[in-house]
């Protein structure tokens, strides 16, 4: 059961995607993939800059592997972010999305991101964290720069209950 919803998931995902956000994604794109049916203003170009922090109680680094990115609206792009779990365990732990001016976060739609579901890390894991974006070409002319930034958060549950695994895991193996 686990296995046929998890193959599930990259269907009713992209039927998600197009139907609530409008965006379908064109498979069969160039090397820079643009969403169908939208809009591209290549006269524009806006500022992304990326931001990362880590809320005290999760012992991970966490940090964009890029400070900004010049984008032209309608097109995707991809960034990536790299977290490290610097603690003698296992974690998980959960992103919170914000971007900046607040007012238009609508104009800035993730289509793929970490931040969609909770993220483990084993003992010293370090991984890249990639997000898929493209800024709306109905973003205000005004607007010339953007901020995407996240905060991870322990998910103290998800991580009790991996820490419990773990350690039924090492129990069995031991003689």
């Amino acid at each position: 059961a686990s296995f046929g919803f998890a193959f599930a998931l990259v269907p009713m995902y992209n039927i998600a995607c197009e139907k609530v956000f409008g965006i379908k994604l064109d498979s069969t794109a160039s090397a820079e993939p643009v969403a169908v049916n939208s809009t591209i203003d290549e006269k524009r170009t806006v500022q992304v800059f990326f931001d990362g922090s880590v809320n005290s109680k999760l012992p991970w680094q966490f940090s964009p592997n890029q400070a900004s990115m010049t984008v032209v609206p309608g097109k995707m792009y991809e960034a990536s972010y790299t977290a490290r779990n610097t603690a003698n365990f296992a974690s998980v732990g959960n992103a919170a999305p914000s971007v900046a001016p607040n007012q238009y976060s609508g104009f800035f739609n993730k289509t793929e991101c970490f931040c969609f579901t909770e993220q483990a890390l084993a003992p010293g894991e370090s991984r890249e964290m990639p997000v898929r974006f493209i800024v709306s070409a109905d973003l205000p002319k005004e607007i010339t720069t953007m901020t995407l930034s996240y905060t991870f958060f322990i998910n103290d549950a998800a991580t009790a209950k991996l820490s419990a695994v773990s350690a039924n895991g090492s129990a069995r193996a031991a003689p």
